[in-house]
């Protein structure tokens, strides 16, 4: 059976890596005052496009996810071609409108697609699974490669998908965002309240920063650190103990909003880049996605791993 694995494009994977296992990446629109950019995880169109003005005022970025004829559109023109079963993994619905899309559109796919296979001399059936990664950025990476690598071993299409949907429980992101300012500007657009402007300019002016983590569709602070280094090294540092302590599955994930040079000298990167090779655990690094550095700014440096409950410490 041909197994497809589509993404969108705020899932945080590197571009060889997507390439190598033919990702199908569901493109989210980006509309800053009059610059529009379909993001399709370009890192150069992605650095050029937040430059000038457009930087300046990314936190009014206006974001558009493919719509659900856009999704239908997709899967009818390729996907039930290419493939006999195809998983749609998304970033969580708690933070984006793509995954009630393609829910809504699978079901029109399913009723469509028989005429359009059997134009092509293909009478089997087709099935498609909508799976919530119940996560963001670098995490939703981590469900991705899970479902590559059950894909590689000839996993059935049941088992992915019972694998996937349990493996979203425990998928942990966490994120050192660099200016609280930003942040606040991003979800006051979105209409979230979470950050209020006291808690923006006392992190600023006493240069404290939280280190955020999503679970389960919900985010929130589980610590705040003095220094932006310090708070970085703190998190990789945690995410090094949880790799000691085994995760369910061999992978680590990270993405950083700049230069990824910048991410390899922060404190705290070596010390797991170490622990992931002692452990066997591989290490996926990329640049932020246009998506998440609109929403989080330039700078922000996520962690991601698939781990039981723990805490913060």
């Amino acid at each position: 059976m041909r197994i497809g694995i589509v993404a969108d494009s705020a899932c945080d994977l590197p571009a060889d890596f997507i390439e190598r296992e033919q990702i199908t990446i569901l493109p989210v629109t980006i509309q800053i005052g009059q610059a529009v950019l379909a993001d399709t995880r370009n890192d150069e169109a992605t650095m050029n496009f937040l430059s000038g003005e457009t930087a300046a005022r990314a936190f009014e970025a206006e974001s558009t996810p493919f719509t659900v004829q856009q999704v239908h559109d997709l899967f009818l023109t390729k996907l039930v071609h290419d493939y006999d079963y195809v998983f749609c993994i998304t970033t969580t619905r708690t933070r984006s409108g793509i995954y009630d899309n393609a829910v809504q559109a699978s079901y029109t796919i399913l009723n469509d697609y028989k005429p359009v296979r059997a134009a092509s001399g293909n009478t089997t059936p087709f099935a498609l699974r909508v799976i919530d990664s119940q996560n963001v950025f670098a995490a939703v990476g981590v469900l991705v490669v899970e479902a590559a690598r059950l894909r590689a071993a000839g996993e059935t299409p049941p088992k992915i998908r019972a694998r996937l949907e349990n493996l979203a429980l425990y998928t942990q992101g966490y994120m050192v965002p660099p200016d609280l300012h930003y942040l606040r500007n991003r979800i006051k657009k979105r209409g979230d309240k979470s950050v209020s402007f006291l808690s923006a300019a006392l992190g600023t002016a006493l240069d404290i920063k939280p280190i955020l983590h999503c679970n389960r569709g919900d985010t929130a602070p589980v610590g705040k650190v003095k220094g932006l280094g310090n708070a970085v090294e703190k998190m990789l540092d945690f995410a090094s103990s949880r790799v000691r302590a085994g995760l369910m599955t061999p992978t680590v994930g990270l993405c950083y909003g700049g230069d990824l040079d910048e991410m390899r000298a922060m404190p705290g990167y070596a010390r797991l880049r170490e622990t992931c090779a002692e452990h066997n655990v591989e290490v996926f690094e990329t640049f932020m996605g246009l998506s998440g550095l609109v929403n989080v700014g330039k700078g922000a440096m996520v962690v991601a791993f698939a781990a039981e409950a723990h805490k913060f410490e």
